[in-house]
């Protein structure tokens, strides 16, 4: 009943949220759309509105800790395992901007959105061909700009806490562009709301440790395989030093990096 309660709070609070967002996400797109092609500031102010899920619910916290980005260093093809929808507003916390690669079907909810599509983040259909393909340009059009792009290489949320298999689009992306990749471990986050599932639990205390960049340049596709399985290893690594399961964690305000 705990958990129902709790729950019932949470998606409230969400809804109200994502209500209040969409309006101010709206006014700074127009307010600044017409002189920021990459859409840097309105997609800056949406990942922040998406951290007010996290403050202002008093049951959920992050930490960040780890490798620590160079001011105007990247852009970089960040990957990260992927455990539940908190991942979204956790990773939000990271004090750069960068686009989400996420489905199509995530772009049709009403504000979400909404509010992805004007932060300019790139859809993605899921076993088309033609689609992949589209966003793959979409994500390198970014890079060459100085953009940093974000992808899920599991392609899904885990349902059972481990870590799936890898897919090669991420990689594939790295190789024929030469941008380095960025690889990040998310522990803790499952525990917000199971994967097919309504229920939040009473507590989702995230962890965040930031690896540092892969360079790939002299690489080739040849390298493709050993790439992708590497980068999985270091964020399994790191995921399992962090805990898969019950991280002890405090926030780390404003998105600002903090030692754990």
């Amino acid at each position: 009943m705990k958990a129902r309660l709790i729950s019932l709070w949470n998606w409230t609070e969400i809804i109200v949220l994502v209500v209040l967002s969409t309006v101010l996400v709206f006014l700074v797109y127009v307010l600044t759309v017409p002189f920021d092609r990459e859409r840097r500031i309105v997609g800056r102010f949406f990942r922040i509105c998406g951290t007010t899920l996290v403050h202002f619910n008093p049951m959920w916290s992050v930490r960040i800790h780890g490798y620590r980005r160079p001011p105007k260093s990247g852009p970089y093809i960040v990957v990260a395992n992927h455990q539940s929808i908190a991942d979204i507003p956790a990773l939000s916390f990271l004090p750069w901007e960068m686009k989400w690669l996420s489905k199509e079907a995530n772009f049709k909810v009403p504000g979400l959105g909404w509010m992805m599509r004007m932060a300019g983040d790139i859809p993605l259909r899921r076993g088309e061909r033609e689609s992949a393909q589209s966003a793959m340009a979409q994500c390198r059009s970014y890079l060459e700009r100085g953009m940093s792009v974000m992808i899920f290489p599991e392609g899904t949320r885990s349902s059972d806490g481990e870590l799936k298999p890898f897919k090669d689009g991420a990689f594939r992306l790295a190789l024929e562009t030469g941008f380095p990749i960025l690889p990040i471990a998310v522990a803790g986050s499952r525990h917000a709301i199971p994967k097919s599932s309504w229920i939040f639990s009473t507590k989702c205390q995230v962890r965040i440790e930031v690896l540092p960049p892969v360079d790939v340049k002299g690489m080739s596709m040849a390298d493709l395989p050993e790439l992708r399985d590497n980068i999985r290893r270091d964020i399994d690594m790191a995921f399992g030093r962090m805990g898969k399961s019950t991280p002890l964690l405090q926030s780390s305000p404003e998105g600002v990096p903090a030692e754990a």
